[in-house]
């Protein structure tokens, strides 16, 4: 199996292994535990778009001055734009909440629940999907191993997040097989994001500065508007930080290591 199959495949096992979690849960989703994972899964987002993405992005304009950093402001500021607009145009609904976000819609709970993570995955297919077009064609900035860095920090960040989707839906009544196949499911648009990526390749190697930006906006996002807040909120927020902090280290030394 060779770079760019391990690395398109790795977040989808990420996510798929946490959803098997639910296989093993005999009680309720600790409070505490959602709340360190998920500070975790910002960690290693916001180290990835800062080391994976926008590095790469202004080294590969090849200026210097402000006109190095130009396509990572503008494909930054893309990125938070396009987030914003799909959280405002699909319906979706986060687990801690009972009020649905985005326009009014018959879809059932579970459906939003399963929307809500994809959006967060959206970002990260593209992540992977443009740092392997990346190291296709530009190997200099941003090496195969660096972009497999990246993979393996979104599949390690995906484990925690299969696990927070499938067992809150199992606690909520939802069957264990169900449960699993939702988890599975929120991963799935990882590896679409990817290989359409991979498959536009020509179109995206010459914007590519640009599109790394974008996606480490996207993440960015995502980190800012729902992660944060909800490793915040009530009491164990104290865990939360923590597990942000370990995040971000692990997934900056990932990148330095393998990069």
């Amino acid at each position: 199996m060779n770079g760019l199959t391990i690395g398109i495949l790795l977040p989808f096992l990420g996510t798929t292994l946490g959803a098997a979690c639910v296989f093993l849960m005999k009680k309720n989703f600790a409070p505490l535990l959602q709340k360190t994972l998920t500070g975790f899964a910002a960690g290693v987002m916001v180290a990835a778009s800062v080391w994976s993405l926008l590095i790469p992005s202004m080294e590969m304009t090849g200026k210097e001055g402000i006109m190095s950093i130009v396509p990572a402001l503008v494909g930054f500021m893309v990125g938070i734009l396009f987030l914003l607009f799909l959280d405002n145009v699909v319906p979706h609904q986060h687990l801690d909440s009972n009020q649905s976000e985005g326009p009014k819609s018959h879809l059932s709970k579970t459906a939003k629940l399963v929307f809500a993570i994809t959006l967060h995955n959206i970002p990260e297919g593209m992540a992977v999907g443009v740092a392997l077009a990346g190291a296709m064609e530009h190997n200099s900035y941003m090496p195969m191993a660096g972009a497999i860095a990246l993979s393996v920090g979104i599949a390690i960040q995906n484990f925690p997040e299969g696990a927070i989707v499938s067992m809150p839906l199992r606690s909520a009544g939802n069957s264990r097989a169900r449960s699993f196949l939702m988890g599975t499911l929120s991963g799935v648009v990882e590896p679409i994001g990817a290989i359409l990526t991979l498959l536009l390749a020509s179109i995206v190697v010459p914007i590519l500065p640009y599109l790394l930006a974008f996606a480490a906006g996207a993440m960015i996002y995502v980190v800012v508007e729902e992660l944060i807040p909800e490793t915040q909120e009530g009491k164990h927020s104290n865990m939360g930080t923590i597990g942000f902090a370990v995040g971000f280290m692990l997934m900056m030394v990932l990148d330095v290591l393998l990069g």
